[in-house]
């Protein structure tokens, strides 16, 4: 079994750097946040991330100068969140190394989608699951049900993709808002609309795969 991903998370502000964690432990991912990156070297022999998240303007180091130290001094990936969003910095930024570049205020849903392309750009996550009989290929934005190719909308696809890669786990309403339409004060019954279309197109082509949890929210496994 492929280990959880791990993810160095450095931003001051607490509000981002939770919210940003719980959204990364809900995909299953294996998180260390930090308000600053004093203890980079620390973190890097430690905890050996996959991918480093790193707000620019930090207190002490900033995320220019800690993109720097790990280019150095490891092979992980490096994401910059930032609200500095003028082209000469985003030109800077890709001059060390930088992978990505997510501009403030972003969705969660986006930033995970992006940690995930990331990921799995380095072999870590998988472009292609398989549960039971049915098949997605996140980077060809395609699935199937045995031979039979479901015709999914956009959010019907983002939908099935984040109950995919969070296959077993149940998950709420509040946690698929946020994924799949990047914040959660949202009418709830958006989520129980999608997934009932959803539903009809695979159990079309095969047996049911999203279950539902009464009282807790939804989990897609064969």
């Amino acid at each position: 079994m492929t280990t959880p991903a791990r993810i160095l998370l450095v931003e001051d502000d607490e509000t981002i750097r939770s919210s940003v964690t719980t959204a990364l432990v809900d995909e299953g991912f294996v998180v260390a946040a930090r308000e600053d990156g004093i203890a980079l070297a620390d973190d890097l022999a430690a905890f050996v991330p996959d991918i480093a998240i790193l707000d620019w303007m930090l207190p002490g180091p900033n995320g220019l100068s800690l993109a720097a130290q790990l280019r150095s001094r490891s092979d992980c990936a490096v994401m910059m969140l930032t609200a500095r969003d003028e082209v000469d910095d985003r030109l800077r930024g890709f001059a060390e190394g930088i992978d990505d570049y997510l501009v403030k205020p972003f969705s969660m849903a986006e930033l995970v989608a992006r940690v995930s392309a990331i990921l799995r750009r380095r072999g870590r996550l998988p472009s292609v699951i398989e549960i039971g009989d049915l098949m997605i290929d996140i980077d060809g934005a395609r699935s199937a049900r045995g031979d039979k190719p479901l015709t999914l909308t956009a959010t019907e696809f983002r939908l099935l993709s984040f109950l995919a890669q969070s296959r077993g786990r149940t998950l709420s309403k509040g946690q698929i808002l946020t994924q799949v339409w990047g914040y959660d004060d949202i009418d709830a019954n958006v989520v129980e609309v999608h997934l009932s279309s959803l539903r009809r197109k695979m159990e079309a082509n095969g047996p049911r795969l999203i279950h539902t949890v009464r009282g807790i929210g939804y989990r897609l496994s064969a």
